[in-house]
């Protein structure tokens, strides 16, 4: 079954690593037949949050938006790749995350965080796995953490270590699992 799984990146540093993660996540999920659009805070330049995209009129919202909540409606799930800022989430990821709402309901999202340290940036996975079952969109249980990421994916996004590539299997056959079973009941209708 071909799913739709935006990757949704969380910085926009200029020397950020995160690109080399996500980049190693669209190619996984693509190599598996799904279909796996990149969401760079960076190039979408969203404003810091004043409206969210409901609280627009129909039709006003920047295009930005509008292209998003299409993409966000259409997605059977998301990853979400967080670096770790001071124990926390990216301000850029919570801005990017925070302008929509019912666009996650009842879809599960998967995390992948990392550092350049050792401990891939699990801290501020944590935080995530409070924020995103608020949004509606729950966390699965496994993360796919990525210590020296600097070191584990090259600028292109290939793993440098054969561990990253297993772990990333795993964890997209349970994200993927969690999709088709969250689907099958969305295709029943959900309590409101």
């Amino acid at each position: 079954m071909s799913l739709v799984c935006p990757v949704i990146l969380g910085t926009v540093r200029s020397d950020r690593q995160g690109i080399r993660a996500g980049k190693f996540l669209v190619r996984a999920l693509e190599a598996r037949g799904h279909e796996a659009p990149l969401v760079d805070p960076e190039a979408l330049a969203l404003p810091l949050l004043d409206r969210m995209y409901k609280e627009y009129p129909k039709g006003e919202a920047p295009r930005a938006l509008e292209d998003l909540a299409g993409l966000f409606r259409r997605a059977d799930a998301f990853v979400v790749v967080s670096a770790e800022y001071n124990h926390s989430i990216p301000p850029a990821l919570s801005n990017t995350l925070d302008h929509f709402l019912e666009e996650y309901y009842w879809r599960p999202s998967a995390i992948c965080c990392y550092s350049a340290g050792q401990f891939g940036g699990v801290r501020a996975a944590m935080q995530l796995r409070a924020m995103l079952p608020e949004m509606g969109m729950p966390s699965i249980p496994s993360l796919l953490p990525i210590p020296r990421i600097h070191k584990a994916l090259d600028a292109d996004g290939r793993p440098a270590e054969d561990w990253l590539s297993r772990a990333a299997d795993r964890f997209l056959d349970e994200m993927t699992w969690y999709a088709e079973a969250m689907g099958a009941q969305r295709a029943k209708g959900t309590p409101y």
